[in-house]
């Protein structure tokens, strides 16, 4: 097939992401195949690269949090406003004597990179665009909606859904039990951040954790393969997340992780052996505004693979009647609600449902 992304020449997108889709092979299929040039299908939008362009780069870090002495109260109080001050300006940190050990965390990483390493044949079967399978693997879940194809494949897991927990034995064999240690550690350290953001909002410690804000965690385990023309293409296009809370593990091989930030894409250099923690849209609207959900991005590189498993707090989905409003301890007439309630269900279909590159939750539910 000729290029087809020279200017102005036309090409089939849904007939080449159909064909993309059907190998079930993923990005590391086109990796392993050796291709020297990116599929167009993977090629951002020429006004996009030109607006790339505009962008200043900045060397600064975002915060990192030390939780070693969070059960002393002096230095509890000092975390939390470590952690107020920076859901308020970044949405973003990073958390070192997180209290997850690192054989956890490596072994973690292993098992996704083992998955994605294996023969296709075998990841096959869990290949699925069904948003409703506990265990799927799969490229970009909304490759059919996206403006660009990122350059990335992911293993989605859902540690529960509803009341109903998730049977190991569902996932595969390679990663089975580095996922099911990885997971009890990570909902400890979810219900620990929680407590400490609702005391951030100047609320009692288990205010949180009983809106159920980490009840249905899930994990998302990418593999973002080395990229042949990375300056062409993206990992994961500038997003921000849909649910109350993020918890990130990397491996360090490469810095690609970016947060926007007064106007600028501030590079989330990597600290070993830290996680990085995002505040979510839902976590932004129960405060009103007061903690901040802060677009993001992972860039392509030409070294790989970068591998990451996100951790997503989003409330319980699986709950079609469960509302989530601005909290109410939170609004006063100087400080009026500025988002509407939202059902949980309709707001997490209509993100699995749109484009990653086009959606924009907050704008739909402002008063």
């Amino acid at each position: 097939m000729a290029d087809s992304s020279a200017a102005g020449e036309r090409y089939d997108r849904m007939e080449l992401l159909k064909a993309f889709d059907e190998t079930k092979a993923g990005v590391k299929g086109l990796n392993d195949a050796g291709v020297l040039k990116l599929p167009q299908i993977f090629v951002r939008p020429s006004e996009e690269l030109t607006e790339e362009l505009k962008h200043e780069k900045a060397q600064v870090q975002v915060p990192v949090i030390d939780l070693s002495g969070i059960d002393d109260g002096g230095m509890r109080k000092k975390i939390v406003e470590q952690v107020r001050s920076a859901a308020e300006t970044w949405g973003f940190f990073q958390l070192v004597s997180h209290g997850i050990p690192l054989s956890v965390c490596d072994g973690m990483i292993d098992g996704v990179r083992r998955f994605h390493e294996l023969d296709v044949d075998k990841k096959k079967k869990y290949y699925s665009r069904d948003a409703t399978e506990s265990v799927r693997y799969s490229s970009n879940f909304d490759l059919f909606k996206s403006k660009t194809a990122g350059w990335r494949d992911t293993l989605s897991i859902s540690a529960n859904s509803g009341s109903q927990l998730l049977d190991p034995h569902q996932l595969p064999a390679v990663c089975r039990d580095s996922t099911v240690e990885y997971s009890k550690h990570v909902e400890k350290l979810g219900n620990i951040l929680l407590g400490l953001l609702s005391e951030a909002l100047g609320l009692n410690t288990d205010f949180l954790g009983k809106m159920e804000c980490s009840k249905g965690h899930r994990l998302h385990c990418h593999y973002y393969p080395a990229c042949p023309e990375p300056q062409l293409a993206i990992g994961t296009t500038k997003h921000s997340d849909p649910g109350f809370l993020t918890i990130l593990l990397q491996n360090q091989l490469v810095s690609a992780l970016q947060v926007f930030n007064k106007g600028r894409w501030i590079d989330i250099q990597p600290v070993q052996g830290a996680l990085v923690i995002n505040i979510g849209d839902l976590l932004q609207l129960v405060s009103n505004g007061k903690f901040r959900s802060s677009e993001h991005r992972v860039i392509a590189n030409r070294i790989g693979p970068r591998i990451s498993v996100v951790c997503f707090l989003s409330g319980p989905f699986g709950n079609t009647g469960k509302i989530y409003g601005p909290i109410l301890e939170l609004i006063t007439q100087e400080n009026p609600a500025i988002y509407k309630e939202i059902v949980i269900e309709d707001y997490l279909m209509k993100f699995l449902n749109t484009g990653l590159d086009s959606y924009r939750a907050l704008d739909y539910y402002k008063v």
